[in-house]
């Protein structure tokens, strides 16, 4: 399942990943055409932002700065400690949920290192470079969404022996990858998913095709989704710190037993069918 077609050395190369699924990212490996895939990418979306992001995004995308080629994870880790205590781990590809749960939970964010080709600018299967840096690590650099991350993959362990992943998977599809806030009265995205997507990030906003409501824990955990097109409904949640809320409130309905009447549905949640919640969250 992880051979897929690609002129880069990197993609779907999990011969020399380590137990964790870690592997070095060997930065010297990009070839120029690949950082100037990256350029393309970044040129075009970060031009969205100022219209479209929240302010967190904005203002971490500019103390990255990684505008001019495939950011060096080991560069950025250097920031990212300090601002946060997260740190960047790169890996080839989908990573199984318990690994990805066991990374979250110790302030590590998995980051694919291929990059996609010129052909898959507007379109591509499953996550790379591109779409779990620019669409997830800037968060990373504010303190209360990078702890509720924390929190996330804390209780994705927990969900796994609970047999309540897919309410996380839920959860994690319209917060962490499509998300919406509210902010100075105006609607605002943080949604990784849509940060990194050119076409969506203004849908999400403009289009009167979706329909948009304030989050309900209820009503996210039994929504079902789908993966292969824009998504027609989103829910908004007020700041990050109602987000963070949310992850604690969904936690104690697991421990008191009140989800075992979650509606039925999702794209491939299971293990036998996923490899990892990215997979999920990011194949449109």
């Amino acid at each position: 399942m992880f051979d897929v077609p690609s002129n880069s050395a990197l993609r779907g190369d999990y011969s020399r990943m380590r137990p964790d699924y870690t592997v070095d990212q060997d930065w010297s490996a990009y070839t120029a055409e690949e950082h100037e895939i990256w350029r393309l990418l970044y040129r075009r979306q970060s031009a969205m932002l100022p219209r479209y992001a929240c302010r967190e995004v904005i203002e971490a995308v500019r103390l990255m700065d990684v505008a001019d080629a495939i950011p060096d994870l080991a560069a950025v880790n250097r920031k990212l400690a300090a601002a946060t205590g997260w740190q960047l781990v790169a890996v080839p590809g989908l990573i199984p949920n318990d690994v990805f749960f066991d990374h979250l939970a110790h302030r590590r964010f998995p980051v694919t290192i291929w990059i996609r080709t010129r052909e898959e600018l507007d379109y591509i299967v499953e996550p790379d470079v591109f779409h779990d840096f620019f669409g997830h690590v800037p968060l990373l650099f504010d303190r209360t969404y990078a702890d509720h991350l924390y929190e996330y993959g804390k209780g994705g362990l927990k969900a796994m022996r609970l047999d309540a992943v897919k309410m996380l998977a839920r959860l994690y599809w319209f917060t962490i990858e499509f998300g919406l806030m509210r902010g100075n009265g105006d609607l605002r995205v943080y949604g990784s998913g849509l940060l990194s997507s050119y076409g969506e990030i203004a849908h999400s906003i403009d289009s009167p095709e979706v329909q948009r409501y304030p989050i309900q824990l209820e009503w996210v955990i039994n929504q079902y989704f789908e993966i292969d097109h824009y998504q027609p409904l989103l829910f908004i949640v007020d700041s990050f710190d109602h987000l963070f809320d949310l992850v604690g409130e969904l936690e104690r309905w697991m421990r008191h037993g009140r989800l075992d009447n979650v509606s039925p549905g999702e794209p491939a949640i299971s293990e036998p069918d996923l490899r990892s919640f990215l997979e999920a969250s990011t194949s449109k």
